[in-house]
């Protein structure tokens, strides 16, 4: 069990639970030392003192709070521990909503709350059933690294976890960050749901820190004195480049699809953004050469059959013609 940061109670009406909270998440980053360029010597930060120039132990070093550039108030800790707070030591559950209800963007760092003795894991247990039953998540008050905090209490695989969250102050309007106004097509907007549905995935569990391997390993190719690895290969867009919409949506399915070993069923398709007034017009132009095309068939076909009938007529006169002349030489 990872070392607790704090001790407490969880305060639920007239239940008390003490509880140890620890760090539900855990640093995986690389992290790197100040070093000297010519010799490699780790660089150490040293706090001086502005007045007298001496380096200060922590032990000599306490807080204070600026009134103005010549007037600064001390606090000690022993007065920050006397603050009549009742959240001083308690999370204290004032409200209970709904999980929905609460926006993502205040939420914090995130805690486990685990179970202080074994006096505290029935009642533990029943906040947590009672969490669970309901289908909601508690707000609560709390006070630690010398402010009150609000926090917001849920389950995880049976144990309960606390959320940090930001008051409402806190949060900045997006307002002045919106884009102006501007006009989509409603086939660029189904293009790009087409593109969140093949993008979907049941679960994100599957996803690493791609740059913290590639960091790993050039760490390692240093410290063996291999070749370092060759940068990886992209297409690089430059900044600003004016590109269709829709095409790129249409590439972006594909390649989704191929992906996922969907099949991409030949090249993206580029939609030609048209007025569908001159839509319409392209389909009177065809059904125009249509009904040319028609007239022009069947006047030939009676243009044919005129001249069918003209070889008739000649036909026989040439007949006639050679029955005259019999007629004569027998006379």
């Amino acid at each position: 069990m990872p070392r607790p940061l704090w001790t407490g109670a969880i305060s639920f009406g007239l239940v008390t639970i003490p509880v140890k909270v620890v760090s539900a998440t855990q640093d995986h980053s690389i992290h790197f030392r100040q070093v000297h360029l010519e010799d490699l010597g780790r660089v150490r930060t040293r706090k001086v003192c502005e007045l007298d120039g001496e380096a200060l132990s922590q032990d000599e070093i306490g807080k204070g709070y600026e009134l103005s550039k010549e007037q600064t108030v001390p606090i000690t800790d022993e007065e920050l521990d006397r603050i009549p707070l009742p959240t001083a030591k308690a999370i204290e559950i004032v409200a209970f909503v709904d999980a929905d209800s609460v926006d993502p963007i205040r939420i914090s760092d995130s805690y486990y709350l685990a179970i202080d003795g074994q006096v505290a894991a029935k009642p533990y247990t029943l906040l947590r059933r009672a969490l669970e039953r309901s289908d909601k998540v508690a707000v609560a008050k709390f006070a630690w690294h010398n402010r009150e905090r609000l926090g917001l209490l849920r389950v995880r695989e049976g144990a309960i976890v606390l959320h940090s969250m930001r008051w409402p102050d806190e949060i900045r309007s997006p307002e002045s960050l919106a884009p102006r106004q501007v006009e989509l097509d409603d086939d660029e907007i189904d293009r790009a749901v087409q593109l969140t549905d093949t993008m979907a995935l049941d679960s994100i569990a599957g996803f690493r820190d791609a740059y913290r391997d590639a960091l790993e390993e050039l760490i390692a190719a240093k410290s063996e004195g291999r070749e370092l690895p060759e940068p990886a290969e992209g297409e690089e867009q430059g900044e600003g480049k004016v590109v269709d919409l829709m095409a790129a949506l249409n590439a972006s399915v594909e390649a989704a699809k191929e992906s996922r070993g969907e099949g991409g069923g030949g090249e993206a398709t580029v939609h030609e953004m048209r007025p569908r007034k001159k839509t319409a017009s392209k389909k009177a132009a065809s059904s125009g050469k249509a009904a040319t095309g028609r007239k022009a068939g069947e006047s030939g076909k009676t243009t044919g059959r005129k001249a069918g009938a003209g070889k008739t007529t000649a036909a026989k006169g040439t007949t006639g013609a050679k029955r005259t002349a019999r007629k004569r030489s027998a006379s």
